[in-house]
């Protein structure tokens, strides 16, 4: 194999006309071993022969796209000092656009063997025959153009693409589970007919299973385990999975719909010390991931997945931007959404919005038509920093999630927090000069019940990842109205789906951007599991025959997501408060149909809220009261109309002026003119 110098400006493996570049940043390697595989992991290695400034580089012409390679790093091992270096270990590249092949989670993965005092001796076995290998891939091809939907007016649906598929009746069985699953009409027009914009992706990045699910017969099912941010899961393709996912973005893009990926940048699959060596531990563990001040061989655990990246690190900012753009301008992503966010704006001392990092990606001309929705937490030190984020991002709003469960399970004193989410979070963005649509609003996600299950379970049933139930969420808010679980009780069913519809219905008619988890339209259950995060099965693939079974569900939904598509007042892209500030107004009345008090905050739970704009007006009812009552309307010239419901007393269309509502009900009144 003959090796020329090459180029040390593009990392990873580039294809040109007579050949392929290599190219791999370690400030701390002596030597870089470049590593040919053929089909039968058959090796051939050779020195990459020039460095410049850190970065191992070398021109091998004749090679092309499908070449299977990895590196070998040779320089210092001393895990007490944070030196990972050890050559005996085939690490993927960091910018591979392609991976082939498994993980075995044999002796031979990790660079150490530790003792039972901590100590550690050199691990020399070949690990090989034991890790994916990097593939070199051609440039893609030119990608179909996305939808530009405003912020206004999108609705994203969280999505495991896996779990959507595997149980779809209009999918082939040799599609479900992958990219070619999502492509389907069926599936497509369905999302599309529901009324969603934007398709938020759990990740699809290359991950690993990790150990402790492998030996209970379990796997990782939600992909937050990433090994390569450039490459993505081979399982989710049926041989050309980068292939299979650019199809499946254009696919998705030509039904007139966004794809936002989710990513996980704050941690990888290496784990803590004892983890296995994939990659970046044995490239330059020090400078890729954070570790104990006065203790580089111990790793700072802000993920709570035993590592945390080092994002004051220029060679971690650099490869994370290159990785955004790669996925934004060359696959087509519309946009990202950046799992425990707030690691990328974390120095050594804390969390930081103006971080170099978070305005890096803010700012990159490349970036500049993506979406950004930051996580905006994780379990470190001072890590909750919801509004915290620069300007043009969006952020995950647990306190929207959480004032809609309170209130409509009935908690006391939440009638005032409900009032601040239902305005757009206000309080959070506002001062900080951000608009409403930077509040991300959500009743459920990935992470937790799903909407069934919050009001059919009031504790969490884990037992199946076998961690006797410790796992996952405690405080749920959850309500089961008198029976643990699955019932044939009519009334509980009854209330179950009018709170189902409830908690929607308040998402859809709040300021800000809604975000539905898939499934949840058609009253999909986990079983009372609120943490699937290992069950690629039954319990964490969405069920289809919800759908089947209460068609008119799925209607509602609908009509809820065209309502506020067709109602401006329901997606004000600026804050309103008062007429005396713009030319709209947000007012709240109590039941009597006189302005709310201040003292009836804390325990009034039926009233109205009146949005005004100009001539447009629009009022959500709302009783939350385990009673019927009568709620008198604002008196205003115009008459108003009941647009949606999920009372069942009858109106008429409130000609008198007086709304009857059911006990746990909401309604949407529009104004005539």
């Amino acid at each position: 194999m003959q090796v020329l110098p090459g180029s040390p400006a593009t990392p990873g493996a580039t294809v040109g006309a007579d050949g392929v570049n290599f190219a791999l940043w370690s400030g701390v390697a002596e030597r870089v071993e470049l590593c040919f595989f053929d089909a039968q992991r058959n090796e051939t290695s050779v020195d990459l022969p020039a460095c410049d400034d850190g970065v191992w580089h070398g021109f091998v012409p004749g090679c092309e796209g499908g070449q299977r390679y990895g590196f070998r790093v040779h320089g210092d091992w001393n895990p007490a000092a944070g030196l990972r270096c050890n050559p005996a270990k085939v690490l993927l590249d960091p910018y591979a656009r392609q991976l082939e092949g498994g993980f075995d989670w044999g002796g031979n993965v990790f660079d150490a063997i530790w003792d039972k005092d901590g100590a550690a001796t050199i691990c020399s076995h070949d690990n090989a025959a034991s890790v994916p290998l990097s593939v070199v891939r051609a440039p893609a091809g030119p990608r179909s153009p996305a939808p530009r939907v405003p912020w206004a007016e999108t609705v994203v649906y969280e999505c495991n693409l896996r779990g959507f598929t595997m149980r779809h009746p209009a999918v082939p069985e040799a599609d479900r589970g992958r990219f070619a699953g999502m492509r389907n009409k069926e599936v497509l027009a369905y999302i599309r007919a529901l009324g969603i914009t934007s398709i938020e992706f759990m990740p699809l990045l290359a991950w690993i299973d990790e150990h402790h699910l492998v030996e209970k017969d379990l796997r990782n099912y939600w992909g937050y385990n990433t090994i390569g941010f450039f490459a993505p899961m081979p399982r989710l393709g049926a041989g050309d999975a980068p292939g299979e996912l650019q199809e499946m973005i254009d696919t998705v893009h030509d039904a007139g719909l966004e794809v936002i990926l989710d990513v996980a940048y704050n941690h990888t699959g290496e784990g803590g010390s004892g983890g296995p060596m994939l990659s970046f531990r044995g490239i330059d563990n020090l400078a890729y991931y954070q570790t104990e001040p006065g203790d580089p061989g111990s790793y700072i655990n802000d993920t709570g997945c035993g590592n945390t990246i080092n994002s004051d690190h220029p060679r971690v900012q650099q490869i994370i931007l290159d990785s955004l753009r790669y996925l934004h301008t060359s696959l087509g992503f519309d946009g990202f959404r950046f799992d425990l966010a707030t690691v990328l704006g974390r120095h050594n001392h804390g969390f930081s919005g103006t971080h170099p990092l978070l305005e890096k990606i803010s700012t990159d001309p490349a970036l500049a038509s993506a979406r950004l929705i930051a996580e905006p937490w994780d379990p470190g030190p001072g890590g909750y920093q919801l509004g915290a984020f620069p300007p043009r991002w969006a952020e995950w709003n647990d306190k929207s999630r959480d004032a809609i469960r309170t209130f409509w399970r009935g908690d006391a004193g939440s009638t005032g927090e409900l009032a601040k989410r239902v305005h757009g979070s206000s309080d959070i963005f506002e001062g900080r000069g951000r608009p409403p649509f930077s509040s991300v609003n959500f009743v459920t996600a990935h992470d937790g019940f799903t909407l069934a299950d919050l009001v059919t379970y009031e504790q969490r049933h884990n037992q199946a990842n076998g961690e006797e139930n410790r796992d996952g969420h405690q405080h749920n808010y959850s309500r089961n109205y008198g029976v643990e679980g699955e019932t044939d009780d009519a009334d509980i069913l009854t209330i179950r789906r009018r709170q189902r519809l409830n908690m929607l219905a308040t998402l859809l008619f709040s300021q800000g951007t809604p975000m539905l988890l898939a499934g949840d339209d058609f009253g999909n259950s986990q079983h009372g599991n609120n943490n699937a995060y290992a069950q690629d099965n039954e319990t964490g693939w969405l069920d289809w025959r919800g759908l089947a079974s209460d068609p008119e569900f799925a209607d509602a939904v609908r009509e809820l997501i065209w309502l506020r598509r067709e109602s401006p007042l329901l997606r004000q892209q600026e804050y309103v408060h008062t007429s005396a500030e713009t030319d709209g107004q947000f007012a709240w009345f109590n039941r009597a149909g006189e302005s709310k008090r201040s003292e009836e905050w804390a325990d009034s739970r039926a009233f109205t809220v009146l949005v005004e704009r100009g001539e447009q007006r629009a009022a959500i009812v709302i009783n939350g009261h385990e009673f019927a009552v009568d709620v008198i309307l604002p008196d205003i010239t115009s008459s108003w109309r009941v647009a949606f419901s999920t009372s069942a007393l009858p109106h008429d269309n409130c000609a008198s002026g007086v709304l009857p509502l059911d006990s746990f009900s909401i309604a949407l009144l529009l104004a005539d003119q």
